[in-house]
């Protein structure tokens, strides 16, 4: 009988396993779940790094906007406008113009024989002042009058026609058609007549022109051709301005009133007019005539000013005061001189209202003091107007206010 192997042998292969042989198991395992721990770290890292990254980036975006908005505002300085004593005396500037004035234009072709008045020349009404050579318009009129000399002819046999045509009738030896037919021409070679008359006269009357004498009495302030230069009739493209002449006695003064003193302005007024290159002399005027009515743009009446001009000591074209005895205290403000915007649409300056938003407000200059001006309609005292506005100031504009300086004499 065969040996049986050794039991001993079966229970080792059947023994259970001690703890010890299990550790080989833990170990792997291990390190696979560190692995996804460090793995979410490195991601929370990222994600919380990102969202700084993100916060901060929009942080700046938002600082720079705020920022770029805060410069886009421009920051003005403002004052406020000084309120002066009233005075019954209005003073305010004025244009000096000839009273009449009109340039002189040729009314027929040809060219300039001579010219006998010169640029500052005292003229009367009538004076000869060009002499003009018309060729064509010579030859026109000689034609013109012997076609009427023609039609004139024609006209006398036109009637011997007819009167013996009529005398035939009477003793029927014409028909009644035929005596018709030259009573007819008769009248026709009227009519031819007429025209070549009318045509005569207008020839003439060209004709008289080639002489050119002064409209009115006054100064010729400009001559504009020589002998020798081609001229055309009329004032159109071709036609060329031969003189300018001015009435310059009286003179016209155009004076801009503000609205708080129109009603004291009144036709037949006296004024005096002042002017800087003669000092201490006034020039009597009366007020001529107003407009009746206010400008909406300007809130001013405009009244003329007429002033005896007889020594010729005033020149058109001047600038002058006009002062007004008004009888009234109303009052006045300034504002400096550097607060002015000088645009298309006049004088103006830039108000800040209390919404720190800008408006541009047309005003009326009064006198020039130098470093401040009188403003005579336009502004309040209560109002900021900026000093030294930029020229881009817009209508609405929203700004900064800077604050007042110490030193700011109308802060």
């Amino acid at each position: 009988m065969p040996a049986q192997p050794p039991e001993t042998s079966q229970q080792d292969h059947t023994q259970p396993l001690r703890p010890d042989d299990n550790r080989p198991s833990e170990q792997g395992s291990a390190p696979a779940g560190r692995g996804k721990i460090l793995i979410g770290a490195v991601l929370l890292v990222l994600i919380t790094a990102g969202a700084v990254t993100f916060l901060n980036r929009s942080n700046e975006s938002n600082a720079l906007a705020k920022e770029t908005d805060a410069i886009s505002v421009p920051t003005v300085a403002v004052v406020q406008p000084q309120a002066e004593p009233g005075n019954d005396e209005l003073v305010l500037p004025g244009n000096l113009q000839a009273f009449e004035e009109s340039p002189i234009f040729a009314r027929t072709n040809g060219y300039l024989l001579r010219w006998y008045k010169d640029m500052g020349s005292k003229i009367q009404k009538g004076d000869l002042l060009a002499a003009i050579d018309t060729p064509e318009v010579d030859q026109e009129l000689s034609q013109a009058r012997a076609s009427r000399e023609q039609v004139k002819s024609a006209l006398e046999l036109a009637k011997i026609s007819a009167d013996r045509w009529a005398n035939l009738r009477k003793s029927d030896s014409v028909s009644q058609q035929e005596a018709d037919q030259q009573a007819s021409g008769y009248q026709q070679a009227l009519a031819n007549l007429a025209a070549a008359d009318a045509n005569v006269r207008r020839l003439e009357q060209l004709e008289s022109f080639k002489n050119v004498y002064a409209p009115f009495s006054g100064v010729l302030t400009r001559r504009n051709v020589d002998p020798g230069a081609l001229i055309n009739s009329g004032a159109g493209v071709a036609g060329k301005e031969l003189f300018d002449i001015a009435r310059v006695d009286p003179l016209r003064v155009y004076v801009s009133v503000p609205q708080a003193y129109a009603s004291n302005i009144k036709a037949g007024m006296k004024a005096t007019v002042t002017l800087q290159e003669f000092p201490g002399e006034k020039f009597l005027g009366t007020v001529a005539r107003t407009a009746d009515s206010i400008d909406p743009a300007t809130r001013t009446l405009n009244t003329e000013v007429d002033v005896p001009n007889k020594d010729s000591k005033l020149l058109p074209g001047s600038f002058g005061q006009v002062h007004f005895a008004t009888g009234t205290m109303v009052p006045r403000i300034t504002v400096p001189v550097n607060a002015m915007l000088f645009r298309a649409e006049g004088p103006q300056v830039a108000v800040v209202d209390k919404n720190d938003k800008v408006h541009l407000r047309p005003i009326t200059i009064g006198r020039d003091f130098g470093a401040t001006l009188e403003i005579l309609g336009g502004l309040e005292v209560s109002d900021r107007v900026v000093i030294n506005p930029s020229d881009s100031l817009q209508e609405g504009q929203p700004v900064h206010v800077a604050k007042p300086s110490a030193g700011d004499a109308h802060s």
